[in-house]
């Protein structure tokens, strides 16, 4: 027996079978959005590192804030599908302009940390949602009250660090809140599904949901790799 004469079938790989093929079309639209958001925030970082326009936080903040309620306000329908797409774009565009001021800071410290946080966050997200589009339905929906939890001590951890300035609660809260973001690709991914599978086709504002934790995710893995880059530094001094 050839140990190594292995066929593997790929339409089984891919086979979602507890999903519907209305809601696999669904994600398909879901994802794709997503890659645009990310292209879209990427270009949004290129311009502030390039003119460093609106380095003020909170008018990007409330730019973005602006255009989330605008979206969520327009119905979904396929007379307005065009005019929130757009809104999308410039939610993730605003998004990119404000991760602006984190990138042009780590690229001080080492450009590469850029590609390995991208990378690093693109395998985690990868992972976690296919783990979610696998297991059972409604199997990871009971993450939510934990993850708000979560959320609230990351909140907490962060509050309390503003007093103490300690380097401790800084990376406590770090790791906590990119444990937590990972929880929600799980929880957020399997909510779509079911919000899909209960008629709920409203793929962009879906988008939103798995771009803003693409984001933190990736945020926290910048600040993670840009710390430890600092750390070694400083030993090798």
């Amino acid at each position: 027996m050839n140990v190594f004469d292995r066929n593997v079938n790929f339409d089984a790989v891919f086979k979602f079978s507890q999903i519907s093929r209305s809601t696999q079309q669904h994600l398909k639209n879901v994802y794709a959005s997503l890659a645009v958001c990310m292209l879209v925030a990427a270009a949004g970082s290129y311009v502030y590192l390039i003119t460093r326009i609106f380095q003020s936080g909170l008018i990007i903040m409330l730019g973005s804030l602006a255009l989330m309620g605008w979206l969520s306000m327009i119905p979904h329908s396929p007379q307005t599908e065009k005019k929130r797409l757009a809104i999308l774009a410039g939610f993730a565009f605003l998004t990119g302009l404000g991760l602006g001021p984190l990138i042009d800071h780590v690229i001080a410290i080492n450009p590469s940390i850029i590609v390995t946080a991208f990378l690093g966050t693109s395998i985690i997200f990868a992972c976690f949602t296919l783990s979610a589009l696998y297991a059972q339905r409604r199997s990871y929906l009971f993450l939510g009250g934990i993850l708000m939890s979560g959320l609230t001590v990351v909140l907490v951890v962060s509050l309390l660090n503003i007093f103490f300035a300690s380097a401790f609660l800084m990376k406590a809260h770090v790791y906590l809140g990119l444990a937590v973001m990972c929880g929600f690709v799980l929880f957020d991914t399997q909510l779509i599904i079911e919000k899909a599978e209960m008629g709920d086709k409203d793929y962009i504002w879906h988008c939103v949901d798995l771009f803003m934790d693409f984001v933190a995710i990736f945020r926290k893995i910048l600040i993670i790799l840009a710390m430890n880059e600092k750390e070694k530094k400083k030993e090798k001094k």
